[in-house]
């Protein structure tokens, strides 16, 4: 029998008779340790170089409050994560959060949708590695090396480190957010000091938002955009000394750094296109022109530091992203094989092969549509906005279910410590603000590839709700297995 076969995991040992030999090595990372590690993914530079463009010119001047506003939905999200994360630590994250509140169906659902999100959403990441470096090489060598072998190149390297094991991988991961958080502060302070006289209060006027209401909430998924890879440290649960506490902590500093950090360079770019947002929008990368004003010769370190900065987001996000696909084939939702650790290292191989290639196997299909289409190309930054477009939309519907599942769970296993604002409160707010950007994602009337994404997820979705109902019927023992390995047990 295939092992993609879904109805392989009835021949299959029980999961908890495995369970041993496929755990990950716990106490390898602290706190420190996957705050950095959520920070990278998040990847600052990478999202702002290639995000705040098109939210400028949406939201207007006052773009950095519809930062604000995003970061707040966040730190809602984060405390439905953080709430979970308490009571269950696990590296399944939202799909072992979902499932316990609403049972096995919903939790292979989620498990589809969550990692062909996130390896959707990766590919978008996986591309502009390659080509954000081929186009360093172009402008300052003249280089005119394809960027899709550079993209092979450095994502090759990237599963190397991965696979050799969590501690090493998450600590270069950190040290690439350390490059490129200093460059994007140096950059944002030293264009600040620059147009000192002309500084103005304008970007945080809600009278200069573009549109006013509508206008936010347009640029809202933009501004959420910015903010993904937040999740990071769940999935790191089973390897994170003291889970239960380290977690929350790990999502809300670093959301709250990245909220600051973002509103800086907000500003910062702004400033340096005179409050002029159509100038903005027409920039390709707004933060690197703003860095030439202001440094001149030395904006060689802006592009170091999104070069370092799609490199750390690809290692931390295939780093807790795998582990989601990991620990859903250890509790067979998944194919069985994906649930296998390296004897030694203890890293989830099979998971993170099979994530890789999946989002280069993306990449290739994308662009030969794109080749044989309208477009006749395949350019990185396009395939950017569009697989994280995309990918975006199925990771906001896992987000949407765990904060509808929050109040059900703590109810029905914690009631002792149900809290009306943490667990009631709280994740309706962060469900409510979670339809907004659905909503503007999914509304007709976009252009070419985006108006059939939304169509593109309700199929998804469909498939995976088929594929649930058929395995939990065949499987009645899933059930069982969802959140069987809880991260800090023995």
């Amino acid at each position: 029998m295939s092992a993609l076969d879904p109805t392989s995991t009835l021949e299959a040992p029980p999961a908890s008779a495995e369970a041993s030999r496929n755990r990950l090595r716990g106490g390898s990372l602290g706190l420190m340790d996957i705050a950095s590690s959520t920070m990278a993914n998040i990847g600052p530079a990478m999202s702002f170089f290639f995000g705040f463009g098109f939210l400028a010119t949406t939201a207007g001047v006052a773009s950095p409050l519809t930062i604000v506003l995003a970061g707040i939905t966040v730190a809602l999200l984060g405390n439905t994560l953080a709430q979970f994360s308490r009571a269950h630590p696990s590296a399944g994250g939202f799909i072992t959060f979902v499932g316990k509140t609403f049972g096995p169906t919903s939790a292979v659902t989620t498990a589809l949708l969550a990692t062909l999100g996130y390896i959707i959403a990766m590919a978008s990441v996986v591309a502009i590695s390659g080509g954000f470096l081929a186009t360093t090489l172009h402008y300052y060598l003249g280089w005119n090396v394809p960027w899709i072998l550079l993209t092979l190149a450095l994502t090759a390297l990237s599963v190397v480190l991965i696979i050799r094991g969590i501690a090493v991988s998450t600590k270069i991961a950190g040290i690439f957010f350390a490059v490129e958080m200093l460059v994007l502060v140096v950059v944002s302070v030293a264009a600040i000091a620059k147009h000192g006289a002309h500084l103005s209060a304008t970007p945080f006027q809600p009278s200069h938002i573009t549109g006013g209401m509508s206008g936010l909430a347009e640029g809202f998924p933009l501004a959420i955009y910015l903010f993904i890879g937040w999740e990071n440290s769940a999935a790191l649960a089973e390897e994170t000394d003291n889970p239960r506490r380290n977690v929350g902590r790990a999502v809300f500093s670093s959301v709250g750094i990245m909220v600051v950090s973002y509103v800086l360079f907000a500003y910062a770019t702004v400033t340096g296109f005179g409050y002029d947002v159509d100038k903005v929008g027409a920039s390709s990368v707004p933060f690197i022109d703003v860095a030439h004003d202001t440094l001149g010769a030395l904006a060689f370190f802006a592009y170091l530091a999104g070069l370092t900065s799609t490199l750390g987001s690809l290692i931390s996000g295939t780093n807790s992203q795998t582990r989601l696909l990991f620990n859903a084939g250890r509790e067979r939702l998944l194919p069985a094989f994906l649930g296998r650790v390296h004897p030694t290292r203890r890293t989830p191989t099979n998971a993170i092969i099979v994530f890789v290639s999946t989002a280069v196997l993306i990449i290739g299909g994308w662009g030969l549509g794109h080749i044989l289409g309208h477009t006749g190309t395949m350019d990185p930054v396009n395939f950017f906005a569009e697989a994280s477009t995309m990918g975006t939309i199925l990771v906001l519907l896992v987000y949407l279910a765990s904060n509808i599942a929050l109040p059900f769970y703590y109810h029905r296993h914690h009631r002792s410590e149900f809290s009306i604002v943490k667990h009631v409160a709280m994740p309706v707010l962060g469900a409510a603000a979670i339809i907004v950007p659905l909503y503007y994602l999914a509304k007709p009337g976009q252009p070419t590839p985006y108006n059939w994404f939304p169509y593109a997820a309700l199929g998804v979705l469909a498939v995976a709700l088929v594929y649930a109902v058929i395995l939990t019927r065949r499987d009645p023992a899933l059930g069982e297995r969802v959140g069987s390995i809880v991260a800090d047990a023995e």
